[in-house]
């Protein structure tokens, strides 16, 4: 079965019970035990909610892994993961990542006595280098948020073999429609399925998915003791969601494409952030890995045009954190997801004052693009 195929027929395609074409939404917290048969699979929606576990079972069949856990938040599916590890482990982090893990991962040092060590992802010789005798495990974002910097997945995931670390990969800017981590040798997926997953803007949601049992066990585990469970109808809204992935970030890709030839053209943009560009120095690696370059892009914008009279202009594309909506978003990392950020710390990773990043929506790549292009003067 191809993927654009799996999407819609997989463990949400049909209700056995009543043959229904979209799965019902349980609205249940608890459910009837039958005492001579023992314990059921669903006891308590903490734990298990039949709706969440066909959204996993979904996101765990796309993503080629034997398990996929569904919680309240990106965020959240982030922090789960992160408590496999124990005060006094070691892990090593990519430096140019999603501001909310940076302060996750802050808090957890200071608070917790995890050891986080920044390095460059680029830099394999590096990375060996910083693996000690208390690492547990690496943790990177490919590409890159916001400057959308590529990491070698195979070569990631051969040198934690090597040392038997654990290795945590932020899918959230493909998905699994252009990029399977646990294929090619990963052993941690995590998305904010708020974003390209369920698609529309309107739902908060975190997944992960797994390879390992022994993961597997231990995140069950962490599931049910912290309960940052996704509820039923955020979990169907993103089964829904998820039926349209190909042919809405087909599209949403195509304009990105576009808008980044257009800005790499422009006078008034100094720089384009695009791995699908040529000018893209790791465009050659991205696509040994992944099948397009998403539908996220981030520019540079000159210093004589400000930010702010810049979006001000726009017509047609949102000024908004998030991204992976079918409109059109344009973020300032600076001051929305990388704000919490020393700005010595979000210079040094390429978060300049200047920079807008942008997930291209569905519109009409021309609307898109004369919008743009009357904003820039």
């Amino acid at each position: 079965m191809r993927f654009s195929t799996k999407l819609i027929h997989n463990a949400s395609t049909i209700d056995p019970a009543t043959g229904a074409a979209s799965p019902p939404i349980h609205h249940a917290s608890t459910f009837h035990q039958d005492p001579a048969n023992g314990a059921a699979r669903f006891v308590y929606s903490r734990s298990k909610n039949p709706t969440r576990s066909i959204l996993e079972d979904t996101i765990a069949e796309l993503e080629e892994g034997i398990a996929g856990f569904a919680f309240a938040s990106g965020m959240a599916a982030i922090a789960a993961v992160l408590m496999l590890f124990s005060s006094g482990d070691h892990l090593i982090v990519a430096k140019d990542l999603y501001g909310g893990t940076d302060q996750i991962l802050k808090q957890l040092s200071q608070r917790f006595g995890l050891e986080v060590t920044y390095v460059d992802m680029t830099d394999l010789v590096n990375v060996a280098s910083q693996i000690g005798p208390r690492t547990r495990a690496i943790y990177i974002e490919t590409p890159s948020n916001p400057t959308l910097t590529i990491t070698d997945l195979r070569a990631i995931g051969a040198l934690a073999a090597q040392h038997h670390l654990v290795t945590i990969a932020d899918n959230t800017f493909m998905s699994p429609y252009l990029q399977q981590p646990l294929k090619l040798g990963l052993d941690i997926v995590i998305h904010s399925a708020t974003k390209f997953l369920a698609g529309h803007s309107d739902v908060i949601a975190g997944l992960v998915v797994v390879n390992s049992p022994a993961i597997k066990t231990q995140l069950e585990q962490i599931q049910v003791t912290w309960g940052a469970i996704l509820g039923p109808d955020d979990s169907w809204l993103t089964i829904r969601g998820i039926k349209t992935l190909a042919i809405r970030l087909d599209r949403a890709q195509s304009n990105a494409m576009t808008l980044a030839q257009f800005l790499s053209h422009h006078p008034l943009v100094n720089r384009v952030y695009y791995p699908g560009l040529f000018t893209h120095s790791q465009k050659s690696l991205h696509e040994s890995q992944a099948l397009g370059p998403g539908a996220v892009l981030s520019f540079e914008l000159d210093p004589q045009l400000p930010v702010k009279e810049f979006v001000s202009r726009l017509h047609y594309a949102i000024y908004a954190v998030s991204l992976g909506g079918v409109e059109t978003i344009v973020s300032h990392p600076a001051t929305m997801s990388h704000a919490k950020m020393a700005p010595i710390d979000r210079q040094a990773i390429g978060v300049t004052d200047q920079l807008l990043r942008i997930s291209a929506g569905i519109e009409d790549v021309d609307d898109l693009i004369e919008d743009f292009q009357q904003a820039l003067f």
